[in-house]
């Protein structure tokens, strides 16, 4: 459910523990492009990054590709604005940086409710990235992370992690 009425018209993920790539992210910017093209004003696409490196970089790189591809002589490059999320409370800023986590629902639905009302993509971006730098969330795991590939933890002990990054406590 990420894809619906007041939500988001695409969603691109990666596999289990990495980004998508710049051509899946490619071809979910041009699907929604296609969609929108009978709009006689172009109302352009909003971008909700969570705060992953792999993201950052592979969803801005697909922007710019996306832009110079459907760029028309004469005319202004479609819109596309981009928002970051970096909800994650227990990450410590000045490292990485906090990831986006839960809190990218809040940013979706708020996204969508204004566009909904005929908000112009400045001012969804505006309200998306108002909830993006108010929102925080702390992550709480009751296992330790593993890729499904690799098989489950089987260490037999129960615990809670509150803040599931850097600062665990």
């Amino acid at each position: 459910g990420w894809v619906g009425d007041g939500m988001l018209t695409c969603a691109v993920a990666g596999d289990v523990f990495a980004s998508p790539s710049v051509a899946a992210v490619r071809a979910g910017l041009a699907a929604v492009a296609r969609a929108q093209t009978p709009h006689p004003n172009d109302p352009g696409i909003l971008v909700v990054v969570k705060n992953y490196t792999g993201d950052r970089l592979n969803f801005a790189l697909a922007i710019e590709q996306h832009k110079a591809e459907f760029a028309k002589p004469g005319a202004p490059p479609p819109k596309v604005a981009m928002v970051i999320v970096k909800d994650d409370a227990a990450i410590d800023p000045p490292a990485v940086g906090p990831r986006g986590l839960a809190g990218t629902v809040l940013v979706h639905k708020i996204a969508g409710a204004v566009a909904e009302r005929g908000g112009s993509l400045e001012e969804v971006a505006a309200a998306a990235q108002a909830v993006a730098d108010a929102v925080a969330t702390v992550g709480v795991a009751l296992s330790a992370c593993s890729n499904p590939a690799a098989g489950a933890d089987e260490r037999g002990k129960v615990e809670a992690r509150i803040g599931a990054g850097e600062v665990e406590l």
